[in-house]
C-alpha cells in the first residue's frame, strides 16, 4: 500500500487490499478502494496499469493518462479541467505507476475517482473499475455529560474522527485559540460565558475541529419596533448564535415567578393589551449552557375613565383642609385638569386639587379630565357644598363727614353669615351693645366719646372681630409737654431725642427752637441728635398749633458733655534743638469736664497732670525719641500724633570692630568697621599710625588680600559739625610663611683650611621661624637654630648645605655651596686684568670648581661632630650665590666679595625652594686632600 499525505494533513485508509482490474493484459491496480481523509489535508490515490507491449506486430504505445469522476456519453472530464480542482490537483506518472495527489481537501471532494489511460492502438482505451471511493470528513467533538451551574458549564466533550478508531490517534485541545496540556480524545474542564475550545490531531494542529461553545447572549428584535400601542399586533422575535442548536423559549415573570408563554423563537400578540406590559425573557439552551436576555413591553394606551373623590367626605366647614382627587389609568402617564364651572384651576401629573383653607367662595361644581398622548375622558361632576362662620363685618359712621362734639352719630355693623350674625360693639374692650342690628347710637357726642370702637359678628361657626373705628374729636391743642431723652447726662456721641407732644384735633404741628432760630417743623413733634455734639449745647423751646390755635412749651437748656478733642501738641524753642538746652513739650485739648495730660516716651510714662507741659532743663541725646500726648476724661481719651524730638550732638565714642575676629593670615580677605553715635550722622577717617587711609560715612576699610606690610597700629576718627573723637588703637598682627631666608659666612673674609666656619640663616616670618640645617644627601639635620658652626673645615666638607625656615604657616629652604680652594702663585689684581682675561680666568676657574665638586659628590666626607647620615635627595630648586670666593698665597686679592643673590623665586606656604650659596675654603698647599 503507497499514499503520501502533505506535512499538515492527514489521511487514514480503508480496505487497504489491492485490486487489479485486467483484460487481456490490460489492467489498472489501485492500493486501496477506499480512502477516508480530513478536511484540508492533502491525499495521493496511488495505482499501476499494464497493457499488451505489442498488439498485430504493432508496439503499443501510451498516448495519454488521467483522472476523472464524471463521464457523460463516453465523454470523461480531466479533473484538471474540473474548476472545482483548480490548482488543488497534480499527476505524477513513471513506469507505468500512476498518482492522483489533491491538496486542501474539501467534504466536496468525497467521490469515486477512476483512472484512464490511451494507447495508439485501435481501441487501446482502458478504464480502471471499480475506482477508488475518497471521503472527506472534519474533526467533531461531542458532548458526553455536562454539568451546567450558575456562573460556568462543566462539560466532558470526546473529539473523534470517523476515519479511524481513537485508540491510533492522538489529539490537541485548545481552549480559547491556548493550546492545553490534555493529549487525549477526550476532555473535561470547565466553560464560562464567552468560552470555546476546539480539537485537532496532533501533528496536524492547523486542522482544527469547529469550536464549540455555549449559546451567547440571545439578541431579541421586536416588530414594528416604533411604541407599542394598545390594540396593535407585536412580534417579539429571539436568536442566538450556538453551534449546537440552542432551544429558544419565551417566559415572563409576575411576582418572582416565571410562566412559559412560547417554545418557538417568535412571541407574537394579535392584539396587545396593557395587562401585556411586563417583562418578558427570552432563554436559549443548549447542552453547554443557558442564557437569557430580558426584554420590557411597554404597552402605550389612553385614559380610562377617572374615579373622582372628595376629602373628607363629610360636612365640609369653611377653614377646613379639603382635597379634591382625580385617578385615571393610561400609558403614558396622564396628566389632570381641575376644573370649576369650565373654569380651569390646576393641572398636573398628581391630579390633585388642595384647598389649604376652603372658603364660602369655593363652592360649585368640580370635574376632572384625565389626558395623554393617546386621547382624553372627563370624570364626572362633583358638587361642593360650604358651611361657613362670619364674613369679616364692616363698620360705618353716620354722618359721615367731621364728628363735632354735641351731635348725634351713629355706628352701624354688617356681616355675611350662615345663620345670621349677632353683633356686639366695644370701645376699648368695653362692651357697649349686643343685639341682632347692630346699631349703636350717641344723642349727644362729647370728646370724652373720642376713641376706637370695634364690632364682633359671630354664629355658631364662629365669630369674627371688625377692623377698628376711631371717632375723631376736633379741638385746639393743649399745654405742650418737651421732654429730653436720655434724661442723665447728655455726652458728646451719643443719640438725643428732644419730643414735644400736646393733646389737638386735628393732630398738632410742632415747631423746635434754639435761641429762636427754628430747627425743625412737622407733625412728629421730635428733634433728633444722632450724634449731639459740643456745640449742640443751648436752650430749646417747642410750639404746638393746629387750625384752632397755637400754645409754646416751657424752655429747655442741654449741657452735652463730651470726651478730649484730639490734642495739639508743641515744643519750645521751635528750631533746632541742641544737647544741654531747655526745652518744653506742651498739649492741649478741648474737653468737657476738663482733660487730664499724660506724656509718653515709647510707651514710657513721663508726666501726668492738669496742664499738660514736661520740661527738660537741660535735654540730652539720651532725650532724643518719640513722644506723644494723651488728653483723657472720664468720658474718653485720645493721642496726639507723636512728636519728634531730634537732638543734635556731637560723635560719642566710636567702637572698633575687626573681621575675622580670629588669627589673620596673609592673603586674606580683613574688614576694619568704626561705627559711632552721632546727630547728625558722624564721618569717618581710618588711620595707620598717623596715616590716613580713607574716608566717608560707612567707617569700613577693606583688605581684600591683606599682606605683612600691613601689619600695624590703626584707629578711627569719628567727627561731625558738633566735635570729633578718636578710638583707641587696634593692633593688626598679620601672621605668614617664612619669607626667603638670607645666609651669610662667618668669617667673611678669607677662610682658611682648619678654620672655624660658621653659617647664619635668618627669615622674615610671622610667628618667628624655627631654623634647620642639613647637608646635601644626608637626611640627618647638622644643627637646629639660626648658626650652624664647622669648628675644623677641612676639603672633605665640601659641598651643599641648605638652611630651611619653618612655621605653621609654611616652610623655605635656602642652600650654601662650601668648598675648599687650592693656593694659587698668581696674583690677580681685578683692577689691573684686562676684561677678556678675566672671563677666560672665569671659565677656567668654573671647570676646575665642577671637577672637584664631582669629586666630592663621589666620596663626601663629614664633619667631625656629626654623626653619619643616609644620602639625602638634593632640593628640587636651588638659588646659587657666590660669596667671599680668594686666591691667596699668603695674601688674598678678591675676585668675588659679597655678591647679592638674584631675586627670589616665587614661594607658597607649605611648599619647599631652596638657595645655593658658593663660597671656597682656602688650604695649604702640602694638604693632602684632593688638587
Amino acid at each position: 500500500m503507497s499514499l503520501t499525505a502533505a506535512a499538515s494533513g492527514f489521511v487514514v485508509f480503508f480496505l487497504c487490499v489491492p485490486v487489479v482490474q485486467s483484460q487481456n493484459s490490460w489492467g489498472v491496480t489501485y492500493t486501496s478502494t477506499q480512502i477516508c481523509a480530513l478536511k484540508g489535508s492533502t491525499v495521493d490515490i496511488n495505482c499501476t496499469y499494464t497493457y499488451p507491449s505489442t498488439i498485430n506486430y504493432r508496439d503499443t504505445k501510451v498516448q495519454e493518462t488521467f483522472w476523472f469522476t464524471k463521464e457523460s456519453n463516453n465523454v470523461y472530464v480531466d479533473l484538471r479541467t474540473d474548476s472545482k480542482y483548480s490548482g488543488r490537483v497534480e499527476y505524477i506518472s513513471q513506469n507505468k505507476r500512476c498518482t492522483l495527489r489533491i491538496t486542501d481537501l474539501r467534504e466536496s471532494d468525497s467521490a469515486e475517482y477512476k483512472f484512464r489511460f490511451i494507447t495508439n492502438q485501435p481501441g487501446g482505451k482502458y478504464t480502471g473499475l471499480p475506482g477508488v471511493t475518497l471521503s472527506v470528513t472534519a474533526l467533531q467533538m461531542q458532548v458526553t455529560r455536562i454539568t451546567v451551574n450558575q456562573s460556568y458549564t462543566k462539560a466532558e466533550l470526546k473529539c473523534d474522527s470517523s476515519c479511524s478508531p481513537d485508540s491510533a490517534l492522538s489529539y490537541v485541545w485548545f481552549k480559547n485559540g491556548q493550546k492545553v496540556p490534555e493529549e487525549t480524545s477526550s476532555y473535561i474542564g470547565q466553560l464560562y460565558p464567552g468560552d470555546n475550545i476546539s480539537c485537532a490531531l496532533k501533528g496536524h494542529e492547523g486542522f482544527r475541529s469547529p469550536p464549540l461553545y455555549a449559546p451567547k447572549l440571545p439578541s431579541v428584535s421586536v416588530s414594528p419596533s416604533a411604541e407599542i400601542v394598545e390594540g396593535s399586533s407585536v412580534t417579539l422575535t429571539c436568536s442566538s448564535d450556538a453551534n449546537i442548536l440552542a432551544n429558544l423559549t419565551w417566559y415572563k415573570t409576575n411576582l418572582n415567578s416565571e410562566k412559559l408563554l412560547s417554545k418557538e423563537p417568535k412571541l407574537v400578540f394579535s392584539s396587545i393589551q396593557s395587562s401585556d406590559s411586563g417583562e418578558y425573557y427570552c432563554a436559549a439552551e443548549n447542552q453547554l449552557g443557558r442564557r437569557t436576555t430580558k426584554y420590557i413591553i411597554d404597552v402605550k394606551y389612553a385614559p380610562k375613565l377617572p374615579s373622582v373623590s372628595v376629602s373628607p367626605s363629610a360636612e365640609i366647614v369653611e377653614g377646613s383642609s379639603v382635597t379634591l382627587t382625580c385617578s385615571s389609568d393610561a400609558n403614558p402617564a396622564a396628566n389632570y385638569t381641575w376644573y370649576k364651572e369650565n373654569q380651569t384651576l390646576i393641572q398636573g401629573p398628581e391630579g390633585i386639587y388642595r384647598f389649604t383653607s376652603i372658603s364660602s367662595e369655593d363652592r360649585g361644581i368640580y370635574y376632572c379630565r384625565s389626558k395623554n398622548p393617546y386621547g382624553q375622558i372627563n370624570s364626572t361632576s362633583l358638587s361642593l357644598n360650604v358651611q361657613y362662620a362670619p364674613k369679616p363685618p364692616s363698620v360705618s359712621v353716620s354722618p359721615s363727614g367731621e364728628i363735632v362734639e354735641g351731635s348725634s352719630v351713629n355706628l352701624t355693623c354688617s356681616s355675611d353669615a350662615n345663620p345670621a350674625a349677632n353683633y356686639t360693639w366695644y370701645k376699648e374692650n368695653q362692651t357697649l351693645l349686643q343685639g341682632p342690628e347692630g346699631i349703636y347710637r350717641f344723642t349727644s357726642i362729647s370728646s370724652q366719646d373720642r376713641g376706637i370702637y370695634c364690632c364682633k359678628s359671630e354664629n355658631k361657626y364662629g365669630q369674627i372681630n371688625s377692623t377698628s373705628l376711631f371717632l375723631n374729636v376736633q379741638y385746639a391743642p393743649k399745654f405742650p409737654s418737651a421732654s429730653v431723652s436720655p434724661s442723665g447726662e447728655i455726652v458728646e456721641g451719643r443719640s438725643v431725642n428732644l419730643t414735644c407732644s400736646s393733646d389737638a384735633n386735628p393732630a398738632a404741628n410742632y415747631t423746635w427752637y434754639k435761641k429762636n432760630q427754628t430747627l425743625i417743623q412737622g407733625p412728629e413733634g421730635i428733634y433728633r441728635f444722632t450724634s449731639i455734639s459740643s456745640q449742640d449745647r443751648g436752650i430749646y423751646c417747642c410750639k404746638s398749633e393746629n387750625k384752632y390755635g397755637q400754645i409754646n412749651s416751657t424752655s429747655l437748656y442741654l449741657d452735652v458733655q463730651y470726651a478730649p478733642k484730639f490734642p495739639s501738641v508743641s515744643v519750645s524753642p521751635s528750631g533746632e534743638i541742641m544737647e544741654g538746652r531747655s526745652v518744653n513739650l506742651t498739649c492741649s485739648s478741648d474737653a468737657n469736664p476738663a482733660a487730664n495730660y499724660t506724656w509718653y516716651k515709647k510707651n514710657q510714662t513721663l508726666l501726668q497732670g492738669p496742664k499738660g507741659i514736661y520740661r527738660f532743663t537741660s535735654i540730652s541725646s539720651q532725650d532724643r525719641g518719640i513722644y506723644c500726648c494723651k488728653s483723657e476724661n472720664k468720658y474718653g481719651q485720645i493721642n496726639s500724633s507723636s512728636l519728634y524730638l531730634d537732638v543734635q550732638y556731637s560723635p560719642k565714642l566710636p567702637s572698633v570692630s575687626v573681621s575675622p575676629s580670629a588669627e589673620i593670615v596673609e592673603g586674606s580677605s580683613v574688614t576694619l568697621t568704626c561705627s559711632s553715635d552721632a546727630n547728625p550722622a558722624a564721618k569717618y577717617t581710618w588711620y595707620k599710625e598717623n596715616q590716613r587711609l580713607i574716608q566717608g560715612p560707612e567707617g569700613i576699610y577693606r583688605f581684600t588680600s591683606i599682606t605683612s606690610g600691613d601689619k600695624g597700629i590703626y584707629y578711627c576718627k569719628s567727627e561731625n559739625k558738633y566735635g570729633q573723637i578718636n578710638t583707641s588703637t587696634e593692633f593688626i598682627d598679620v601672621q605668614y610663611a617664612p619669607k626667603l631666608p638670607s645666609v651669610s659666612v662667618s668669617p667673611s673674609a678669607e677662610i682658611v683650611e682648619g678654620s672655624s666656619v660658621t653659617l647664619t640663616c635668618s627669615s622674615d616670618a610671622n610667628p618667628a621661624a624655627n631654623y634647620t640645617w642639613y647637608k646635601e644627601n644626608e637626611d640627618s639635620p647638622k644643627a637646629s637654630g639660626k648658626n650652624f658652626t664647622i669648628t675644623h673645615f677641612i676639603a672633605e666638607y665640601n659641598g651643599n648645605y641648605y638652611c630651611e625656615a619653618q612655621n605653621r604657616r609654611g616652610r623655605l629652604k635656602f642652600t650654601l655651596y662650601l668648598a675648599v680652594k687650592a693656593e694659587q702663585w698668581i696674583l690677580i689684581s681685578a683692577g689691573t686684568i684686562p676684561a677678556i682675561l678675566i672671563l677666560v680666568l672665569l671659565i677656567v676657574i668654573s671647570v676646575i670648581l665642577w671637577i672637584r665638586k664631582d669629586r666630592t659628590t663621589k666620596q663626601p666626607p663629614e664633619p667631625k661632630d656629626k654623626p653619619d647620615g643616609n644620602p639625602q635627595k638634593q632640593p628640587a630648586e636651588d638659588n646659587i650665590h657666590y660669596a667671599s670666593v680668594h686666591f691667596s698665597k699668603k695674601q688674598a686679592d678678591p675676585l668675588y666679595s659679597n655678591i647679592t643673590p638674584s631675586q627670589p623665586q616665587r614661594q607658597e606656604v607649605e611648599e619647599e625652594e631652596d638657595s645655593v650659596v658658593y663660597t671656597t675654603v682656602k688650604y695649604n698647599s702640602d694638604n693632602t686632600a684632593p688638587k
